[in-house]
């Protein structure tokens, strides 16, 4: 068995470029192999920022391919159709061969048995592999036509200890990796990939980016011990910067200790988000003047720590500067200077929104019974910190900054945090708010999104969604579930609609409420997914829901779904099946209802009664409502229909009394399908 090697060699690549290369290259590179009739025992991606590495271990000398069949176009079907059939198998049309099956007479395509040589195929299949990487920003250099994630240097082949031959692109394989010492590139011969790995460890640099990442993560943990510190690590900064080096040291640097007056989120965002250092925190919550700097050399002359310290200096210097002078400003008076920003071209300023917000702070704080004025000045300075410099600078500061101004300022608490909370859930799995200023804020302030660029028929597409409209939905449906909270989201749509017109908006799109309810029923079904909830649950609560209630959607299908394969749920499943049965082979005459003076029998009386029961119980107040009671209702009528079925005779001779008996199955049915429509589930 042999070994392939690949090295692609380039300008350094970005963190976020490299992780998607890697799993494309993995995915492309086993289809291709695997279509080739090579099935190699390990295929491994490793990168660098200059290096994107593929291994392949176990692959043969020869491929053997055995005679086989191929199935083609079916007799009958054009002579074009025909003809490129047999062409794509490098045959003649006179090659084809008519063979009878169970489905009709085809056409077959006879592959003689034949042998490979595997370094051929992977001279063809590899540029083809490397040519369907998808990257999400590329470049293109020189006069080239090549796009790649940074520019090509080289590529080292090496295929059973020989170069693999091949081009891609403008460029040609080589036999030899490339090597930095000294502001000079080296060219090193390598003819395997043990010597290969070899020859980057003498140049202390680690290949494979699972390794880096584990070690940096082990030296952080070691200083937050030192330290007395939690080991609080933020993952998506240790993946960034494990790919952003291939020689890691860890660096512990200071700043000034006056900076730590700052909030919080300023020295994070600083040291975190713009230079990708981590911060330290003590085991009672403070942040320490010190952070760690992940670098790519040795710092024996202590030049990059002294370096680094400066940057983190000059730019907490400026942090501070526009905190004093921003906290100053009265978020009120801040309201004005939002009539220069613009929210979205055909949607206003974002002054406009906050008026809106504003205005419907009334009709929410109704419904869900909280504190109207609190709500209102919530909403009149939620965006005001967007006018201050402080959040021009660091953007992703936006509502935190806001909350600090706001108790800086004298607000109440509940009303600062609704400032920064609002923003809340940022993710499909992050924290919402769960004070009622701050979800109610939340619940306005997605909704207000979704109206306006639905109202300007600017709807996301299957394949786009430029203004986030799905995660400001499932954040919508989380905050209002995960509150267990009961919103008529059609009101709050109509009064959206009418103060956006009020506004001078021009409405482009006479449906909205409709879609825009279809829109969120269709999130309903990725929170769902999330939750591991089966599909014809999903379904059958999916296309029962006709009106604008998503806790008490979302209450059903978890309800279902637990109850489903147990006898609660068996016996519900059961029952409906048994009645839509019958009446799938034939239905009543009217949709008026069973007649009672028409009930012969006393099984046809008890479960008429049986049926009221269970729909009084299901118009109940919500706050009263107990789904699982509800679904023990459906199931205990098992009872009731099967001594109705054991005792009466639904096709009776007399027309009248078959006709009561199949509309009474009918509102059996009909209100079954009340909770979820059982007719879309598989039972058990």
């Amino acid at each position: 068995m042999s070994e392939l090697l690949i090295e692609l060699f380039s300008e350094e690549i970005p963190s976020n470029l490299q992780i998607n290369a890697r799993k494309q290259l993995e995915k492309l590179l086993k289809e291709n192999l695997s279509s080739s009739n090579l099935k190699p025992k390990t295929v491994e991606i490793f990168s660098t920022p200059t290096r994107l590495t593929i291994y392949i271990t176990g692959l043969p000398k020869i491929i053997k391919i055995h005679s086989t069949e191929i199935k083609g176009p079916k007799v009958g079907v054009p002579e074009d159709v025909i003809n490129n059939y047999a062409k794509s198998k490098n045959l003649n049309r006179n090659d084809l061969l008519e063979k009878k099956t169970e489905k009709g007479n085809f056409y077959f395509a006879k592959i003689k048995g034949r042998e490979i040589n595997t370094e051929t195929e992977l001279a063809k299949l590899i540029p083809l592999a490397l040519k369907d990487i998808s990257w999400k920003k590329s470049m293109k250099w020189s006069d080239f036509e090549l796009n790649w994630g940074r520019p090509l240097i080289s590529i080292l082949a090496i295929f059973n200890e020989k170069l693999l031959k091949f081009k891609f692109a403008h460029l040609e394989t080589v036999n030899f990796t490339m090597l930095e010492t000294d502001d000079q590139i080296k060219q090193i011969k390598v003819k395997t990939f043990d010597d290969y790995a070899n020859l980057l460890r003498k140049y202390n640099i680690v290949l494979d980016h699972n390794k880096r990442s584990e070690y940096i993560l082990k030296k952080i943990i070691s200083i937050c011990k030192k330290k007395s510190c939690k080991e609080i690590i933020n993952q998506s900064l240790l993946t960034e910067v494990s790919n952003l080096v291939d020689k890691p040291n860890i660096i512990t640097a200071t700043f000034n200790k006056s900076y730590l007056e700052l909030p919080k989120e300023i020295i994070r965002s600083t040291l975190q988000t713009h230079q990708r250092y981590f911060t330290l925190i003590d085991l009672k919550d403070r942040m320490l003047n010190e952070f760690i700097i992940v670098a790519n050399n040795k710092d024996e002359k202590k030049l990059i720590k002294t370096g680094n310290e400066r940057v983190v200096e000059a730019r907490l210097s400026d942090a501070n500067f526009f905190w004093n002078r921003d906290k100053s400003y009265n978020l009120i008076k801040q309201i004005n200077k939002l009539k220069k920003i613009v929210f979205y071209e055909n949607l206003g300023t974002v002054y406009d929104k906050t008026q809106r917000l504003r205005k419907m702070a009334y009709f929410i704080s109704d419904q869900l019974n909280i504190n109207k004025e609190k709500l209102e000045i919530a909403s009149s300075v939620s965006k005001s910190d967007l006018a201050s410099d402080l959040v021009s600078e660091f953007p992703e500061l936006q509502g935190e900054m806001g909350k600090h101004f706001a108790l800086n300022q004298g607000f109440e608490q509940d009303v600062s945090n609704a400032i920064s909370e609002h923003y809340l859930p940022i993710g499909n799995s992050s924290i919402i708010p769960k004070k009622p200023i701050s979800y109610s804020l939340s619940i306005l302030d997605k909704l207000d999104n979704l109206v306006g660029f639905y109202l300007i028929n600017e709807k996301p597409t299957s394949s786009k969604d430029p203004f986030a409209l799905r995660r400001s939905a499932i954040g919508l449906l989380r905050t209002i579930i995960e509150n267990n909270l009961v919103i008529k989201i059609s009101d709050l749509i109509d009064y959206f609609i009418r103060i956006y017109l009020e506004q001078g908006v021009e409405e482009k799109n006479k449906h909205l409420k409709k879609e825009l309810v279809s829109f969120l029923r269709e999130r309903m079904k990725n929170i769902f997914k999330e939750k591991r909830i089966r599909t014809d649950i999903i379904e059958a609560s999916i296309s029962s829901h006709s009106n604008d209630n998503f806790l008490e959607l979302y209450k059903k299908t978890l309800i279902m779904n637990k109850f489903i394969s147990k006898e609660l749920g068996r016996n519900a499943v059961s029952t409906y099946k048994r009645a839509s049965n019958i009446l799938e082979q034939e239905k009543p005459l009217s949709k008026d209802g069973p007649d009672a003076v028409l009930f012969k029998e006393e099984e046809e009386k008890e479960l008429f009664e049986r049926i009221n029961v269970i729909r009084k119980a299901f118009t109940i107040k919500e706050d009263r409502k107990n789904y699982e009671e509800h679904l023990k209702l459906l199931s205990d009528t098992k009872l009731s229909t099967d001594k109705f079925f054991e005792k009466v005779k639904v096709n009776d001779d007399n027309s009248d009394l078959k006709n009561n008996r199949l509309e009474l199955l009918q509102i059996l049915c009909s209100t079954f399908n009340t909770f979820v429509d059982f007719s879309k589930l598989e039972g058990s």
